[in-house]
């Protein structure tokens, strides 16, 4: 597997952009009161502690997630606009979309960065028994000629392979989310606040494997689509299926076969080319001997 595109270090989530908050927010950084989102001593002291793994679920859905709820400021009156929009991640976990700027939702953010992007599990039942994540923070565009747009592009077209028929339009562009905090809903019950460092994978030291990532992704694809679909399968237990690599980060990887997503966390991190070359491999053999 070799690399392939020009990187320059990801952002971290806290470093852009830089958004103004209000004094009684910047005064109470590291209280939980001071997160957007968060409702810190609302449970009654008998409540049980929490039996789940909350960051795991979290990253599970916003990795899976094709398509949430877009919540902006209305630009005119401050109301709360909520709009659906297609969704992606970065390799750090960062949510993608691609928005045109005759859309109300885009002038909102030109005027105010700050929303949140609601993403929600569906199936059987009770849709309010099902996962729902709400992430919050503020959203940059991203410029043609940013070294980092040739990354998110292919990330997110990997995700929606029909958005390419408008993504090149003139007034199209691509929005980044900096995750300040989030909210996650697993179900009566089983909620958590989570900061951003809980959500957001840290990619410092990781710049060999996000150079490498889109010549892994064409090389697993084209050459070893039976590993892909086996991890699809034994792995994931999903239906079989051409499944499809779309995604590689330290943490795991994206799997996609039509409108399904489906999301492989690696047994440790991986930083390296090297690195994810062995765990591609050692899980290649799990799944073929399951």
């Amino acid at each position: 597997m070799t690399g392939q595109g020009n990187f320059r270090a990801i952002a971290v989530a806290s470093e852009e952009p830089k958004v103004a908050e209000p004094e009684s927010k910047l005064n109470r950084m590291g209280d939980a009161a001071a997160l957007p989102g968060f409702m810190p001593g609302r449970l009654p002291k008998t409540a049980p502690p929490a039996d789940f793994d909350a960051a795991a679920v979290a990253k599970s859905l916003l990795r899976t997630a094709r398509a949430g709820a877009l919540a902006t400021i209305d630009r005119n009156t401050g109301h709360p606009f909520a709009s659906l929009v297609n969704v992606a991640t970065d390799v750090d976990g960062a949510p993608l979309i691609l928005v045109s700027r005759l859309s109300t939702h885009t002038a909102n953010l030109e005027n105010d960065a700050h929303a949140s992007i609601l993403l929600a599990a569906v199936g059987r039942g009770d849709p309010l028994a099902h996962p729902r994540l709400t992430v919050l923070g503020a959203f940059k565009p991203i410029a043609r000629d940013d070294a980092q747009e040739p990354r998110l592009r292919r990330r997110f077209l990997a995700r929606h392979p029909k958005s390419e028929l408008y993504a090149g339009f003139a007034d199209f562009a691509f929005w980044r989310l900096a995750v300040v905090s989030a909210h996650l809903n697993a179900g009566f019950a089983r909620a958590a606040d989570l900061a951003a460092a809980e959500l957001i994978v840290d990619v410092n030291g990781a710049g060999d494997l996000v150079e490498a990532e889109a010549g892994a992704i064409a090389h697993m694809n084209a050459d070893h689509h039976d590993a892909v679909r086996l991890y699809a399968t034994k792995l994931c237990g999903a239906e079989d299926g051409p499944w499809r690599l779309t995604g590689v980060d330290p943490e795991g990887i994206d799997l996609a076969l039509g409108d399904a997503a489906l999301r492989l966390r690696f047994p440790q991190p991986v930083a390296t080319a090297a690195d994810l070359r062995r765990i591609l491999v050692n899980l290649s053999a799990q799944a073929q001997s399951g």
